[in-house]
């Protein structure tokens, strides 16, 4: 469950980081982004090449990755990712969920559901008594 809950959020924030770049086209202002036009934007009144910016490279896109990654890295070596990372994005995907409901927080609660149900059952796990072996 871990593993699928790593997954799910690493293939959403690669998907809207790549989708923005290239389905919504962000990657045109690209020349823009490293010459320094940017510098002097005001984020009240942005340039279409501050809100691609934001849109894609300096969106959430990239930080989920990141998370998917980590959730997939701790899995791989027996770790058991702490609940604050599922509690965390449950309330930010709920906080989504109201203000644009037409986004795929579905698919951010079902990976909630599948690590904190998989962080759950892996602690029950290292609760259990082994059979000859003193408990810690």
């Amino acid at each position: 469950m871990i593993k699928w809950a790593g997954w799910i959020i690493t293939l959403c924030g690669t998907a809207h980081t790549l989708g923005a770049l290239t389905v919504e086209k962000a990657a045109h202002h690209a020349g823009t982004w490293f010459s320094g036009g940017l510098w002097h934007e005001d984020l009240a009144d942005m340039s279409p090449a501050g809100s691609a910016y934001w849109l894609s490279l300096d969106s959430f896109g990239i930080p989920l990755v990141l998370i998917g990654l980590t959730v997939l890295w701790l899995d791989r070596r027996g770790i058991t990712p702490p609940a604050f990372i599922a509690w965390t994005l449950g309330v930010w995907t709920v906080v989504d969920a109201v203000i644009l409901p037409f986004t795929p927080w579905p698919l951010f609660v079902l990976a909630c559901a599948l690590l904190l149900t998989g962080i759950r059952r892996a602690r029950r796990v290292d609760a259990t008594p082994r059979a000859g072996l003193p408990r810690a």
